[in-house]
């Protein structure tokens, strides 16, 4: 039964579709949008750099076909308008009829499109170039220059941008296959690994957990996908980490968890998710950058930790990372109670104590009252055969000095006569009470 809980496996038809895939990507598709496309268009730059490479490739050569076709046909116009593609005012018969055209070397249309691309791109092959008797033609030439380097410019900023996003670095920034759950210094946790396998460091790493699951309002609103917010950190509970090796994070399962009421046999039953999230700044872009995975029931291992992957090396003088190791977890004791009934149990272990300590203290007093009475009662006997001898004052003593009887009979004088309860301190077991008592309190 006990390995039962602790490999929690549930069927691929019963388990619940994951918010977040374990590669990070949101599994989340917007449908119904009004004016989708239009408002897509308006952020195209962002359209372009989200879409898949393939498409972001056809863009990259439709733009600069599309523009050299455009100005093509724009060359073309002015050149028939013009009238240089008669058959007199080609160019081997130019120098015959004395003329002089737009666009010197023009036969046709392709003509026109091989002067387009070289315009654009500033080639300039020497063979086909514009001249003073056509202003319309000096006009579109700068036109087609500051067209040319303007999509040149975007595109090149499109693909630079989807070639450094931030998105990419989180491709070596890696979470545990699995979540693992048990006691540390006597509390139930819930431990995960994150690790980057880079040497560049994430800047300002800190590290975020929600649990998704359903939830219903006093007034009877049912919350399918509601968000609890878990309090993790490294150790001592802060979410901000020294992100230099793995780490494994953690979460205290206490009283504001909502994970306290969650023991192992809820854990086979319950539909939820846990998403973690590492964000940060790349050292060597300063960009930020965000990494996430989640955690379903089924891959939460009750009763397990991670093994340590981090060793000194000698001959090296550094410290390795065996990152074979980072999935490794290994088995200890715990309990498949609660995080609420255990603290119940423990709470009502350590009540009867305290009772015991208590009735055992309440005796103690008892008795040394009924000492005390004795001695009063002795006392006044004596009193009335031998006079009583005072007593002379005893230097003071340090609380942390122990007590010492001087005499065993009882004549001698008291180490320290505040807590003799007669002057002759005639029993000597009558101090041992106050001492005990003493050292109780």
């Amino acid at each position: 039964m006990i390995d039962l809980y602790r490999h929690t496996r549930i069927s691929s038809k019963k388990m619940r579709k994951r918010v977040v895939q374990k590669n990070g990507e949101c599994n989340v598709s917007p449908s119904n949008v009004a004016k989708r496309r239009r408002r897509y268009l308006q952020d195209i730059f962002t359209t372009l750099v989200d879409i898949q490479w393939r498409w972001t490739l056809l863009v990259f050569a439709m733009s600069f076909i599309s523009s050299w076709l455009l100005f093509a046909l724009v060359w073309w116009i002015i050149a028939y308008m013009h009238g240089d593609l008669l058959p007199h005012h080609l160019p081997d018969q130019q120098a015959a009829s004395n003329w002089t055209p737009c666009v010197m070397s023009i036969f046709s249309f392709t003509s026109c499109f091989l002067f387009s691309v070289e315009t654009q791109h500033t080639i300039g092959y020497g063979s086909r170039h514009t001249t003073e008797k056509c202003p319309e033609a000096i006009f579109v030439m700068c036109i087609q220059s500051i067209t040319g380097v303007m999509i040149q410019a975007f595109m090149v900023g499109i693909v630079f941008a989807k070639l450094s996003r931030p998105k990419k670095r989180t491709q070596t920034l890696m979470f545990s296959r699995n979540a693992c759950l048990c006691l540390r210094d006597g509390e139930m946790c819930m431990l995960f690994r994150v690790g980057d396998m880079r040497k560049s460091h994430i800047i300002e790493a800190h590290v975020r957990a929600q649990l998704i699951r359903k939830r219903v309002t006093l007034e009877g609103e049912v919350l399918p996908f509601f968000q609890y917010e878990l309090d993790v950190g490294y150790d001592i509970g802060e979410d901000r980490i020294f992100f230099i090796w793995p780490m494994t994070i953690i979460h205290k399962i206490n009283e504001n968890s909502p994970l306290f009421d969650l023991s192992a046999h809820d854990l086979l039953r319950e539909k939820f998710e846990i998403v973690v999230i590492l964000e940060g700044v790349i050292e060597s872009t300063g960009m930020t950058t965000q990494a996430r995975s989640s955690y379903l029931p089924n891959e939460i291992l009750w009763g397990y930790r991670f093994e340590p992957l981090v060793t000194f090396n000698k001959e090296l003088g550094e410290y390795a990372v065996d990152y074979s190791l980072f999935n490794n977890v290994y088995q200890v004791n715990t309990p498949l109670y609660s995080a609420r009934e255990l603290a119940r149990l423990n709470s009502q272990e350590s009540t009867p104590e305290r009772e015991g300590e208590n009735s055992r203290s309440s005796s103690r007093q008892q008795q040394i009252g009924q000492k005390e009475e004795e001695g009063d009662d002795e006392d006044d006997q004596e009193s009335s055969i031998i006079p009583v001898t005072p007593l002379t004052p005893a230097t003071p003593m340090s609380p942390l000095t122990p007590m010492t009887p001087t005499s065993a009979s009882g004549t001698g004088s008291c180490a320290l006569d505040m807590h003799c309860a007669s002057a002759a301190c005639e029993d000597t077991n009558a101090t041992q009470p106050l001492l005990q008592d003493h050292n109780h309190v």
